[in-house]
C-alpha cells in the first residue's frame, strides 16, 4: 500500500464511537445513503434532464458535476491521504468503493481526501438549484449532501475533514463553473479551458478516479458540440417517453461500458499503467459521446417521436 497518513484525533475517535454505538443493520442502512452521490444516480439525474425535461440544463449540471469529478481525484493524488480503514484498527469498512477490486487497492478504491461522494453531491444537487431557484430544490441541495457526508464517515471510508473538503470543493464548482461561462461567453473556450485544467493530471494521477473522469467530460463536450450541430433533438414532457429515453439511454451506457472492455484482460485493465489509464479514460469518452450525441438519433425513429 501506498499513501499518506495524515487525521486528527478526533476524527478516529469520532468515527470509531459512531460505528460502535450504531448497530450493524443500521450501519447497513446508512450505508444506502451513499447511493445519493454516486454515479448511478447522477447518470439517471442527468440522463433524465437531458434527454427528457430541459437539454440545456443537462449541459449545465453536467459540466459542473463533471469538472468536479476530474478536479476531485486531481486534489486527491496531490495529498494521497489513506482512507481510515487502512491505518486505523477500531474502524471498518462497510461499502467498498470499486466493489470489483481488493479493499486495499489504491488504484482502484482511490485516496481519501477530499470525498468524491461528498463533492459530486454538492455538484449536482446545487447546481440544480442554482439553475430552477426551485425552495424545494434548495432544500435538496443541503439536505441531500448532508446525508451523503454522514454515510460515508459513518461507513468507514472518510474521515470528517475528507467530507468538509468534498462539500467546499463541490460549492467551489457550482459558482465558479456558471462564472466562467458568464466571462468567456464562448462556450467552446469554456470547454477548452475546463480540459486544459485537467491534462496535469495524466503527469502525477495514479488512481482509476481521473481516468474516468477526464473520458467522461471529454466524451460529454465532444458530444454536446455533435449534438448541437447535428441532431438538435428536443425534450419531451411526456411521462412515458421520458421514461423510455432514460431506460435505454441507460442501457446503452451498461451495454457499452461492457462491450469496450472485451478487447482487453482484466490484468492489463487493472495494470495502472499508462497504456491502461488511456484505455480507460478513451472508453468511457466513447461511451458517453454515444449516449449524448448519438443515442438521440433513435428518438425520432423508434420509440419517442421528435415533438414539433
Amino acid at each position: 500500500m501506498v499513501g499518506n497518513v495524515f487525521y486528527f484525533e478526533w476524527e478516529v475517535r469520532l468515527m470509531e464511537a459512531l460505528q460502535a454505538l450504531l448497530p450493524a443493520w443500521l450501519i447497513s442502512v446508512i450505508s444506502q445513503l451513499s447511493l445519493l452521490g454516486e454515479s448511478t444516480l447522477m447518470v439517471v439525474i442527468l440522463g433524465f434532464l437531458y434527454w427528457s425535461w430541459d437539454k440545456k440544463a443537462g449541459r449545465s449540471v453536467g459540466l459542473s458535476l463533471l469538472t468536479a469529478c476530474i478536479w476531485n481525484p486531481m486534489i486527491k493524488n496531490v495529498f494521497l491521504r489513506r482512507r481510515p480503514y487502512f491505518d486505523n484498527e477500531g474502524i471498518s469498512l462497510y461499502r467498498l468503493i470499486e466493489k470489483d477490486a481488493d479493499m486495499y487497492d489504491i488504484a482502484a478504491q482511490g485516496f481519501s481526501f477530499p470525498s468524491g461522494h461528498s463533492t459530486s453531491a454538492v455538484a449536482t444537487y446545487g447546481s440544480l438549484y442554482t439553475l430552477f431557484r426551485k425552495r424545494w430544490l434548495g432544500i435538496l441541495a443541503i439536505v441531500l449532501p448532508l446525508l451523503v457526508g454522514f454515510s460515508r464517515v459513518v461507513v468507514g471510508a472518510h474521515y470528517p475533514t475528507d467530507v468538509l473538503a468534498g462539500w467546499a470543493l463541490g460549492a467551489v464548482v457550482i459558482f465558479l463553473v456558471p462564472f466562467l461561462e458568464q466571462k468567456i461567453g464562448d462556450r467552446r473556450i469554456l470547454y477548452a479551458v475546463l480540459l486544459v485544467s485537467g491534462l496535469p493530471g495524466f503527469f502525477y494521477c495514479t488512481s482509476d478516479d481521473f481516468y474516468s473522469a477526464f473520458g467522461l467530460l471529454a466524451g460529454f463536450i465532444l458530444g454536446t458540440l455533435f449534438e448541437e450541430k447535428y441532431v438538435q433533438f428536443r425534450n419531451t414532457r411526456e411521462p412515458v417517453r421520458m421514461v423510455l429515453r432514460v431506460l435505454g439511454g441507460g442501457a446503452i451506457y451498461l451495454s457499452l461500458n461492457t462491450i469496450l472492455k472485451l478487447p482487453f484482460s482484466r490484468a492489463f485493465l487493472d495494470s495502472g499503467t499508462l497504456a491502461a489509464h488511456l484505455v480507460r479514460t478513451g472508453r468511457y469518452c466513447l461511451i458517453i459521446f454515444v449516449v449524448i450525441a448519438l443515442y438521440p438519433l433513435l428518438f425520432d425513429r423508434f420509440f419517442v417521436k421528435k415533438e414539433k
